[in-house]
């Protein structure tokens, strides 16, 4: 069967990349379907669905938009409409990938409709901002970005390879198979740290010998959001969260925060989960120099010359504490916390430079005294990474999936 990608961008400005990139796309044996969102002027060639079309799916006036006096809402209608478009398409079996080409105004247009689509359907965004932090464009969304170089305006020695690339790349993409992935197994995410790399492989080996599939998640912000973004979205069968690190940065306002919500997807979701308050001993900043002026008195370790790392007060720690047992006691299905009663990560250990167990009883009580009663609290006399706490994660959560 023939695949098929979807090109989405504005034939006014950009008619003439789009059909240089169609044409190479279409060689290589793939089909193509194109969306038009520009707004002002007459379209390079005939697209395949017209911008009067995305501009009623956005519930707006394309005359109207079309005045030039309104920008701001075109953006948001053809934003609107071009992503239940997509969505619709693909829905449909209409969609195998998706390709879109411009600059500011055009990647955010593109990529919002791009994140409606499931992980795994190819996603490329040639963009003049692929270069920089593209975080809020990609949200928790595999797309992959490719610098423009030059502005999209035209074909020119360099755009030509550039436009070239970008549709072989494409057309590559959806052809590709990604081989047999052998019996589907029930998944379970785990989140993971430097700090606790130890226990989540270990309990991942003991889980997987027993016929689950573990997807492990860096626990970086971006990490934590794409995890619980899976878990609200169905794909999961159970949580592993022994790495609730990233509400240390929503805390203390690092650079690492997943947000308020962190923790909540599962419980929400009403699927078995293990709590542990893993790497809540450390907030994250970026070079040292970073650190804001009320932390440099505190504890700080350079873990490498581009991260610094906090370590978390009995105050922040009560606050912590709270979190996880909020997100416990909303939890609809199984769930279990369990505390390392010698360190929550591997610089919380017992002459370790996080070494504070004032701070981390501190956490420990307030999750207790937080949580509804029925709900069980497992303490173990062993630091985070030892053999006995990982074996004890991941046989409760076994136990959990028994149930």
């Amino acid at each position: 069967m023939s695949k098929t990608v979807v090109m989405v961008g504005s034939l006014d400005t950009k008619g003439e990349e789009f059909a240089f990139a169609k044409k190479i796309i279409e060689q290589a044996g793939v089909k193509t379907l194109v969306i038009d969102f520009g707004v002002m002027g007459k379209p390079f060639f005939e697209p395949d669905v017209k911008r009067e079309d995305v501009a009623s799916a956005g519930g707006g006036d394309l005359a109207k938009l079309a005045s030039g006096s309104h920008k701001d809402d075109a953006m948001k209608v053809m934003t609107k409409g071009l992503a239940a478009v997509v969505k619709k398409l693909y829905a449909e079996g209409k969609l195998d990938g998706i390709l879109g080409m411009g600059g500011s105004g055009n990647t955010s247009i593109a990529t919002t409709a791009m994140r409606e689509l499931p992980v795994g359907v190819p996603k490329l965004m040639v963009s003049t901002l692929g270069g920089g932090d593209v975080s809020a464009y990609a949200g928790t969304k595999d797309i992959t970005f490719m610098p423009s170089v030059v502005d999209v305006a035209g074909i020119n020695s360099i755009s030509r390879r550039i436009y070239a690339n970008a549709a072989g790349a494409i057309a590559g993409m959806v052809l590709a198979e990604a081989g047999e992935a052998g019996a589907v197994k029930p998944l379970i995410t785990a989140s993971m740290f430097g700090n606790t790399t130890t226990c989540v492989n270990a309990a991942r080996e003991i889980i997987e010998k027993e016929g689950y599939e573990v997807l492990v998640f860096h626990a970086t912000g971006t990490g934590g959001k794409t995890m619980e973004s899976l878990i609200a979205d169905g794909y999961i069968a159970a949580s592993l969260d022994i790495t609730t690190t990233e509400l240390a940065d929503e805390v203390c306002g690092g650079v690492l925060s997943a947000g308020p919500e962190r923790c909540m997807a599962a419980a929400k979701a009403g699927i078995p989960t293990v709590l542990v308050p893993g790497c809540v001993d450390m907030a994250n900043f970026w070079g040292i120099g970073t650190v804001p002026e009320k932390y440099k008195g505190r504890n700080l370790y350079e873990w490498n010359p581009n991260v610094t790392l906090l370590r978390t007060n009995v105050e922040e720690n009560i606050t912590m504490g709270k979190m996880i047992a909020r997100a416990a006691n909303a939890s609809t299905a199984p769930v279990v916390v369990i505390l390392p009663l010698k360190g929550v990560s591997m610089l919380d250990s017992e002459g370790g430079r996080f070494w504070d167990p004032e701070a981390d009883q501190a956490c420990f009580d307030t999750i207790k005294q937080n949580l509804k009663p029925g709900i069980p609290v497992i303490e173990v006399d062993n630091n985070i990474n030892d053999p006995e706490f990982s074996s004890k994660v991941a046989q409760t959560l076994l136990d959990l999936l028994k149930k």
